[in-house]
């Protein structure tokens, strides 16, 4: 059986982040989407309000779970036993930090492999930090955060909840 980790602090989950996992669901056996959870970062949902969105907007993958981890990677990677982490790449820009993470990741654990699949071009440009700006400036966020959470995202980004 194929297993994959698509990491991330999902905070919140995009419209892209859902395009990546559909994908990687399409071609593994089961996709485990983990949140990264640390605690020196400063995060607008907390890690069971990102779980929650996120199980929320994968209902509809029966090949997927949610999950979070702290510490490395590599050790959550194996302590599922996945061999491969998927990652989206947006642009060029994204592919320094991504090859420098998966060679660090091969070098702490050969066995695992890194796979990029490339955003489609409408999510080209979209990050959770451009949808918390969008946000809390009272734009529309429904096409940039999946249908399920959109209303609970606009509502934090605003300062609402």
């Amino acid at each position: 059986m194929a297993v994959a980790i698509c990491p991330g602090t999902f905070d919140p989950m995009t419209m892209g982040h859902l395009d990546i996992v559909t994908r990687a669901a399409s071609i593994f056996d089961t996709v485990i989407v983990t949140v990264l959870v640390n605690q020196g970062k400063q995060h607008m949902f907390s890690t069971e309000e990102r779980l929650e969105m996120l199980r929320i907007a994968c209902a509809h993958l029966p090949n997927v779970e949610i999950d979070h981890f702290e510490g490395l990677l590599v050790d959550c990677v194996r302590k599922r036993g996945a061999h491969v982490v998927i990652r989206g790449l947006r642009a060029v820009s994204d592919f320094e930090f991504e090859m420098t993470m998966a060679l660090m990741n091969r070098k702490l654990d050969p066995t695992i492999e890194t796979m990029y699949i490339m955003a489609s071009m409408e999510y080209s440009f979209l990050s959770s930090s451009i949808v918390k700006e969008v946000a809390a400036l009272g734009g529309d966020v429904k096409c940039l955060v999946p249908a399920p959470i959109v209303e609970r995202v606009a509502a934090r980004c605003r300062g609402e909840a």
